[in-house]
């Protein structure tokens, strides 16, 4: 088993440590005895879901300020939560997504090797495999992302390959499935400006009494709509201290899958929300949405055959339960 010396000061770059994910890593990370520094802009985050740590107001392709983060915090690692994740946004905008999401990290991993810090974990996506070819999908699925997010993504993990055969960065690549949940202590959770996850879309609907769109109901699954893996928040965060105890011991990385390796269908989904909320959720059926696949579950067992992980909130009522408590307190 893998070893590694942990010290009392060590840091931990979050960028991105205000979003939804990254709020979860930081918490985590200061849990287990590590120094958290998020660093953010806050233009898709919140400063109040920063609970622990350093706080770092700046941009990703900021330089200058990130050197000057980088002198003054003795960082071994760094987490990147700081993509911008909508799809849709990115087929209408793609240059901001190439900027933020490939052009900006690069300026990240330059000032890692000015400053000799050579351990980094990427929050990537399962839009980098596109349409799938097998169900589960494992990390050997052909990538062939079909939209500019799922691109992005993939442009950056090859960078990463290159920077490591070059540079010997090491590094951790996390491809989610559908991350839904929240801290099952109620701190922190899904807020999304504007909100297009479906989990807390649905609580919207049960709240309000507004239907909640179904995009397609004629897929070539068991009820006609989407099937999709849904992963714990939670279960990602502690996901990434187990990829970080495998670079601090010296590993060089790898790729890894993350989800449960169940698949939910939309309308599972909304009923599993009635029966946790109590309340009925109105639904009005909308044209598929395009490049949406029929089926996408994920194989985690690298994951947990070689990180030691496993997930501690496997079913979707607990993932649901988390969520609806967080959403309910936001509104008191």
């Amino acid at each position: 088993m893998l070893r590694f010396a942990m010290r009392s000061e060590d840091e931990i770059l979050v960028v991105g440590g205000a979003g939804y994910i990254g709020s979860h890593a930081v918490k985590e990370l200061a849990r287990v005895g590590f120094h958290p520094v998020t660093y953010d802009n806050l233009s898709r985050g919140h400063r109040d879901a920063v609970t622990a740590g350093d706080f770092e107001l700046g941009d990703l392709g900021d330089r200058a300020r990130l050197d000057e983060v980088f002198r003054r915090h003795r960082l071994r690692a760094v987490m990147h939560f700081g993509a911008y994740i909508n799809v849709g946004e990115s087929v209408s905008e793609p240059a901001k997504y190439w900027h933020n999401n490939v052009a900006a990290p690069l300026a990240l991993l330059d000032t890692m090797r000015a400053h000799e810090v050579d351990a980094f974990i990427f929050s990537s996506t399962c839009a980098t495999y596109g349409e799938p070819v097998e169900t589960p999908m494992t990390e050997a699925h052909p990538q062939k992302p079909v939209n500019p997010y799922g691109k992005t993504k993939l442009a950056l993990e090859q960078a990463l390959a290159d920077y490591g055969s070059a540079y010997g960065l090491r590094s951790i690549v996390f491809r989610y499935f559908n991350a839904a949940g929240a801290d099952p202590d109620g701190d922190i959770g899904e807020r999304h400006d504007p909100e297009t996850h479906l989990i807390p879309l649905v609580f919207e609907a049960a709240r309000t009494g507004e239907a909640v769109s179904v995009l397609g109901d004629d897929y070539p699954t068991p009820d006609g709509t989407c099937v999709r893996d849904y992963i714990h928040v939670t279960d990602l965060a502690k996901a990434h201290l187990a990829g970080l105890r495998k670079l601090l011991a010296g590993d060089r990385g790898g790729a890894y899958n993350l989800g449960n390796g169940n698949g939910y269908s939309v309308k599972e989904v909304l009923a599993c929300v009635e029966r946790v909320t109590g309340r009925k959720v109105p639904r009005v059926v909308a044209p598929r949405r395009p490049g949406d696949p029929a089926t996408l579950v994920g194989s985690a067992e690298k994951a947990k055959d070689e990180l030691g992980w496993k997930p501690r909130f496997p079913s979707l009522e607990q993932i649901v339960q988390t969520a609806w408590s967080f959403h309910q307190r936001q509104r008191r």
